[in-house]
């Protein structure tokens, strides 16, 4: 008996969290249909309702046959619920689902409007969804061509992948931001991205932001559409005026590809259809941007600030005590390259003592720019008596948008400094007043006995000069003198080779590289990690064999440390480690150890060091 009441009270819970988990979930109504299909041949338009039911009559389709759609059937509804518990916390799932059946009348763009419904009277409308319609016989002959062996590449077409770096801007002023955005254009099912090599920026200041608040979307490209990620983006601040060039970005993307088999039977079309991988390589190709240079005739105060700033000042006192401190604090806002903002200049008395000035900020980046602020406290002890005024501090920056420098001032202040009253009278501890700090002495303690009588002075040792001491000093003069002469000219000859500073410090900057990775192994950072090592592998590789980066591949790698001297086994482990490092750094999962990876990194760079040197 208590065994049956306690599984009915186990299957009211379970109902019970079941209604609860239904309750809380977000309602959603969305739109499901193919990106591309082909001219009379049917598809299904799907709307989706997600975690609610519609009021009746509420539901409201687009028109389709004016945007050149034939409804062969629908509209048919259907309903589905799933329901789990993971950890003792339950959560339920239920859909209503509303599905038309259409084909397009011709090829071209057709763009579905929005579908409108009403759901616990809350109003809810889909996106309109664009589509791309293309004439049947293109689609019979590719699948002809995929039947004759060719489907691998001709069933993709070269423009069904695309890779883009999108810039908000392509002429900008010098130290003005710039949102580069590394977004994926595709017309095919992706599986992964292989290879992928990204720009350094050169002449830049760059700052990668986070891309997990774009979703997927379709865009319109060349007529075509495609489905677009976001899956890099950065903020970059020109620290160079002229044209620049940002160096292609590139990958490889496996794309997978649905072809007609009669190797399994499907008991409805007699056929069945396997799916391939088929690798693609693309680029952005060289983006060139235009950065100005700013204005000439800009103020003293200004130091490079570039954006839009406002500027708050908060004063000391107008009354101190001599020998008392006080802080003039400055804070200024805004939006900009806040990174590189300077402290303005404050003008003291020379009776005034000026402390190092302490700074804090807070500063947020994101697509529209940086923006935060930044304080300076401006410590300082007034040690002198009297009326003092002190000069306002200025601060100017450019305004890309008025195209003009603007200056922000302070107030001015007058400051009287009051006698202090705890301080001595005696002679030893007196300060004079009215001069700097520098110039201040004791009194009663610089005048020492003066020695009566006729001084008795005799050399207490020989003369230098002439002696064997001497001769012996001036020759190793002149020996440390030649010395340094051919090792001067020898560090003159070598600095204006270029090739060679970069050959000798190659090693010393993958050291540096190395730590960092070392750094983000131990935080378990994995993305920041293998990004940091392929930089250290691909940057030794190009200062040693004095190749750009963007002109290396594995392939003349390899080759290059061939006719060095380098043994086969070496140069295939040091492009093994590259491959290695790109994979993991776009797989999901971890596929290899980093502390691994980092050991044979470390251990290839110093084997092929020693095996150049000799």
């Amino acid at each position: 008996m208590n065994r049956f009441i306690k599984n009915i009270l186990c299957t009211l819970a379970a109902v019970l969290s079941f209604t609860a988990a239904y309750a809380d979930g977000d309602v959603t109504f969305e739109i499901k249909t193919p990106l591309m299909v082909s001219v009379g041949e049917p598809f299904r338009v799907e709307f989706v309702l997600t975690n609610g039911k519609p009021d009746k009559d509420s539901f409201s389709a687009p028109n389709f046959t004016e945007i050149g759609l034939d409804v062969l059937a629908g509209p048919t509804t259907s309903t589905a619920r799933s329901f789990q518990s993971i950890n003792g916390k339950s959560s339920s799932t239920s859909t209503f689902t509303i599905t038309y059946v259409v084909a397009a009348q011709k090829a071209g763009n057709i763009t579905i409007g929005s579908a409108h419904v009403v759901s616990d009277n809350k109003e809810l409308s889909t996106k309109a969804t664009p589509i791309e319609a293309i004439e049947e016989s293109q689609q019979q002959t590719t699948n002809a061509a995929a039947e004759q062996g060719n489907a691998l590449q001709n069933q993709l077409a070269q423009d069904d992948i695309l890779i883009r770096l999108n810039l908000s801007r392509n002429t900008v002023y010098k130290g003005e931001p710039i949102l580069a955005s590394l977004t994926l254009y595709t017309r095919a099912s992706i599986a992964g991205l292989e290879d992928a090599k990204l720009p350094s920026f050169n002449g830049f200041w760059s700052q990668e932001l986070s891309t997990e608040k774009y979703q997927p979307q379709r865009q319109t490209v060349n007529g075509k559409v495609y489905d677009s990620q976001v899956i890099k983006e950065y903020l970059l601040y020109p620290q160079q005026s002229g044209e620049i060039t940002i160096e292609p970005t590139t990958l490889t993307a496996v794309a997978q590809i649905v072809m007609r088999s009669n190797k399994t039977f499907d008991p409805f079309f007699g056929g069945g259809t396997e799916i391939y991988n088929v690798k693609r390589k693309l680029s952005t190709g060289a983006i060139t941007l235009n950065v100005k240079e700013l204005p000439a005739g800009a103020p003293a105060s200004f130091t490079g600030a570039v954006g839009s700033f406002s500027m708050k000042a908060s004063l000391p006192p107008t009354e101190l005590q001599a020998n008392s401190a006080a802080s003039y604090n400055v804070e200024i806002a805004g939006t900009g390259n806040l990174t590189f903002l300077q402290q303005p200049k404050l003008e003291l008395p020379s009776s005034f003592e000026l402390y190092n000035v302490r700074s804090t900020e807070s500063i947020q980046t994101s697509t529209a720019g940086t923006k935060g602020y930044r304080r300076f406290e401006y410590p300082f002890i007034a040690r002198a008596e009297g009326e003092y005024d002190i000069k306002p501090i200025e601060f100017t920056y450019f305004s890309p948008e008025k195209e003009s420098y603007i200056t922000l001032s302070s107030e001015a202040l007058h400051i009287n400094i009051t006698p202090d009253p705890q301080a001595g009278s005696s002679l030893t501890t007196q300060i004079i007043s009215g001069v700097a700090k520098e110039n201040v002495r004791q009194l009663g303690s610089d005048i020492r006995f003066i020695k009566l009588g006729r001084a008795q002075l005799h050399s207490s040792a020989s003369p230098l000069m002439l002696s064997s001491t001497y001769f012996t000093l001036l020759t190793l003069i002149l020996v440390a003198f030649v010395a340094l002469y051919y090792t001067m000219r020898r560090r003159i000859r070598d600095s204006h080779n270029t090739v060679l500073i970069r050959t000798r410090r190659a090693n010393k900057v993958a050291v540096q590289r190395f730590r960092m990775a070392e750094k983000y192994m131990c935080e378990n950072n994995r993305h920041a990690f293998y990004e940091e090592m392929l930089r250290a592998l691909w940057g030794y590789m190009s200062d040693k064999l004095n190749i750009p980066v963007s002109s290396l591949t594995k392939e003349n790698i390899r080759e290059e440390l061939q006719r060095k001297g380098c043994p086969n086994d070496v140069a295939k482990l040091y492009t093994d480690i590259i491959s290695r490092c790109d994979e993991a750094q776009y797989s999901p999962i971890e596929s290899v150890q980093m502390n691994r990876v980092y050991e044979e990194g470390v251990g290839i760079i110093s084997r092929i060091e020693s095996i150049i040197k000799r």
